[in-house]
């Protein structure tokens, strides 16, 4: 499956036409444990061959093996799982809906939550994470529960960025908060369009902000994939599904294979419901 970008599609929105993309692979993943499913974060290692998930119950931590066949996924192999436990003297009842998942290259993992606190956490402690918890912006005590920060994305220095599932009005663009040490700031927005909101972010290893953003139609899904420069400026939209073309994808993380094509790697939310999937999706990006 190839999507061709044709500048009649968009003309009009601002965006730019300069990649192909192509459909790799779709795999569906299954387990038995029953804390298994609604992966909301993903992190693939420089090579591809290892990735990191995080489910949005329990801090549920997951590190496996994909196996390639002339690079393709075929299956996942070797599970580790784990949990991100919940701050100490936090007062908090349950652990919060864990969402955004970020690895710095120190190995140090950070997550966003949101509901029911809209927050940022960095888990410390080895074998037995436990999350600590990271200042927050004055914006995050007015987000909307369960619509808050889905996304979250490590820069090369090491500032966080993170975006709220929803911006409040269909006209207002999405805000990209980021803390740099302990001090957060917006950088800038980037526009509202159509009926999508954002899922999941990553910072390329071409030094670009990618978006995952995902429209549920009633009875399936649409995903789409747009890219910016560090400032906000020059987007594209690089992926943009018909409904059911893939589960729902909240996940995502972009990388260079061997052969120095840009990669995007999803990860699918089942909900924990039967008729849903996790589903791992793969698309090659051609400048």
């Amino acid at each position: 499956m190839r999507i061709a970008l044709v500048l009649m599609m968009l003309a009009g929105c601002g965006h730019q036409v300069t990649a192909e993309t192509t459909l790799l692979s779709s795999t569906v993943w299954t387990d038995d444990r029953p804390q298994f499913g609604g992966f909301s974060g993903l992190e693939l290692s420089d090579d591809g061959k290892t990735f990191s998930a995080l489910g949005d119950r329990s801090g549920y931590f997951v590190t496996a093996s994909l196996t390639r066949i002339d690079g393709l996924i075929t299956a996942v192999s070797a599970p580790k799982t784990g949990r991100i436990r919940k701050p100490l003297k936090m007062g908090i009842p349950g652990w919060p809906d864990s969402e955004g998942l970020a690895i710095a290259a120190d190995g140090t993992i950070y997550m966003s939550t949101e509901a029911p606190y809209h927050r940022l956490f960095r888990a410390e402690g080895g074998e037995e994470l436990r999350a600590v918890p990271l200042p927050q912006h004055p914006d995050f005590a007015s987000l909307q529960s369960n619509s808050s920060l889905e996304a979250l994305a490590i820069g090369p220095d090491g500032a966080l960025y993170t975006i709220p599932e929803r911006s409040g009005r269909m006209t207002r663009p999405f805000p990209v908060y980021r803390l740099q040490g302990d001090t957060w700031d917006i950088p800038f927005h980037i526009p509202r369009r159509g009926n999508f909101l954002v899922v999941g972010a990553d910072i390329g290893p071409d030094q670009r902000f990618y978006v995952l953003e995902r429209h549920f139609t009633g009875i399936g899904f649409q995903s789409r994939v747009r890219r910016f420069e560090m400032d906000g400026t020059g987007e594209e939209t690089l992926i943009e599904t018909s409904n059911g073309t893939h589960d729902n994808l909240e996940g995502i993380s972009v990388w260079r294979d061997a052969e120095d094509h840009l990669r995007v790697t999803m990860i699918s939310d089942d909900n924990f419901r039967f008729f849903q999937q996790t589903q791992i999706v793969e698309y090659q990006i051609d400048d």
